[in-house]
């Protein structure tokens, strides 16, 4: 019975890493659909967001019926706890590049970038896919240092997305109403993309060190800890 019960915390673990995954994929297509105009690819990310959706649906499931059928206690309690939250996390992280595609489909054949704004777009969809990425090696490794490399990331995306709002609102704006809009949109689709990602890792110092009340910049403060506790114990 406890080998099906850790197995199945296995799995837990395994199905967030395949959702981080996709929505890696999804941000990915979605920021390319955005910046070319590529409405076949916008397609695509809003076709597979159900894809994301489903498979979280699925982890909570599992997560719920494990709390049912095994009492889970401590640490084990801790995994499924933090699976059940993170998936929600990941699952918004989807719907965030799915809206994003939509923008770039409700404007074909135009481009939904703005003129003036497209550096700074390339610069967030960048960070964003980086960010993704990033967070997929977190949950494979809770490798703490990686919690932290993806608030600094996230904060280049603020300033990003700060950027973009002093452009629309600056006497010079020439933009029509539908591309200050457009602007704003996608800008706070990949702000909110990347603070997502943010919640997740520090859920993920949560799993590793038991503190749901780690602030974001003492990520990194929490990330040394764990390492020193990991090296006094041999475990690395």
């Amino acid at each position: 019975m406890r080998e099906v019960f850790h197995q199945s915390l296995e799995d837990i673990q395994s199905r967030l890493v395949e959702i981080t995954d996709l929505v890696t994929v999804a941000i990915d297509k979605a920021t390319r659909a955005f910046a070319k105009s590529d409405v076949a690819m916008a397609e695509e990310v809003i076709a597979d967001d159900a894809r994301i959706d489903e498979l979280t649906v699925s982890l909570d499931e599992l997560a719920i019926e494990v709390l049912a059928r095994q009492q889970p206690v401590a640490r084990d309690l801790r995994i499924v706890v933090f699976a059940l939250r993170v998936s929600a996390s990941l699952e918004r992280m989807g719907d965030m590049a799915e809206h994003i595609a939509q923008l770039a489909r409700l404007r074909f054949p135009e481009r939904a970038i703005p003129k003036g704004l497209k550096g700074t777009f390339k610069k967030m969809g960048e960070r964003d896919v980086e960010i993704s990425r990033t967070l997929s090696e977190l949950l494979r490794t809770q490798d703490l240092r990686l919690a932290d490399e993806i608030r600094n990331a996230d904060d280049d995306v603020d300033e990003l997305h700060a950027r973009v709002f002093e452009k629309v609102l600056s006497d010079n704006w020439k933009g029509e109403p539908t591309a200050t809009v457009d602007a704003t949109l996608a800008s706070r689709y990949h702000e909110r993309f990347a603070d997502h990602a943010v919640a997740v890792a520090k859920k993920v110092v949560y799993l590793a060190t038991g503190d749901w009340a780690v602030a974001e910049e003492d990520i990194a403060i929490a990330a040394e800890a764990h390492e020193a506790a990991a090296r006094r114990a041999g475990l690395v």
